[in-house]
């Protein structure tokens, strides 16, 4: 009995003690690791543990931005190096980095506002070449083409978004899609390597068609724009009051 308290008491004191070092261990704009970034913008966070981590001096974060655990973000190929004038690596305001992701970057990505991924994304501006047969590919020498997200976009997990990537405002990337080249606005991209599975024309709509679902409300909305939890718990418990309803009915 005394051993068992005493193991929940330890559980305890080591939960909570985890608990505040990721707290303490967050990148923040107030913190030493967030003054060492070109900029890291009001309200942005990145997450502890952190994954790799360097070229701050040209990595440039919005305001508002999550950056979940173990995302490694760098420019150029080592730390201390000189890069140049220019910043390597920006990502918009408001956007969420999903867990696990790469963002690896020598040239120039761009990620705009409100840009939401996945778990492990990567995300490359540099590739190596395959000119000389004979040599090991690894090590050939590296070719940088730009990427550019637009705004709105969705990766899902484990995409693959490779160098000379241009991705319109709110493009859908499916999960495990191998992304290369141009794709307009208002699209849905999937497959390897990826295409167009689905696209948005003024006049018609979604082609081909998406099935009817219900949008959400003012009010719905009103309730994310909520301070803390209060509004997603408010409107999971809805969601969650609905399909208990849904039940009933189908039963």
């Amino acid at each position: 009995m005394f051993k068992d308290g005493a193991r929940r008491l330890a559980g305890e004191a080591v939960h909570r003690a985890y608990a505040l070092i990721r707290r303490l261990g967050e990148i923040s704009p107030a913190s030493p690791g967030g003054k060492r970034f070109h900029h890291l913008g009001e309200g942005a966070c990145i997450a502890f543990p952190q994954g790799a981590i360097f070229g701050e001096p040209w990595i440039s974060v919005g305001a508002h931005t999550l950056v979940g655990t173990h995302v490694s973000i760098s420019a150029g190929f080592v730390p201390g190096l000189d890069l140049g004038p220019d910043v390597i690596v920006r990502i918009g305001g408001s956007c969420s980095i999903g867990r696990g992701s790469h963002i690896v970057g020598h040239q120039s990505i761009v990620i705009g506002d409100d840009v939401f991924t996945g778990p492990y994304v990567y995300i490359t501006d540099q590739n190596h070449t395959y000119a000389q047969i004979d040599a090991p590919i690894g090590r050939q020498w590296p070719e940088n083409s730009a990427v550019e997200i637009g705004d709105g976009c969705w990766l899902g997990t484990g995409s693959i978004i490779l160098p000379g990537t241009r991705l319109g405002k709110n493009v859908a990337v499916a999960g495990g899609a191998v992304v290369r080249g141009e794709f307009p606005d208002n699209c849905v991209i999937a497959g390897v390597p990826a295409k167009i599975v689905r696209r948005y024309d003024a006049e018609d709509g979604w082609l081909p068609p998406m099935k009817n679902r219900p949008t959400a409300t003012a009010e719905e909305l009103a309730l994310l724009s909520l301070d803390g939890l209060r509004g997603l718990q408010e409107l999971q418990d809805r969601i969650r009051g609905e399909d208990a309803a849904k039940r009933e009915q189908a039963g």
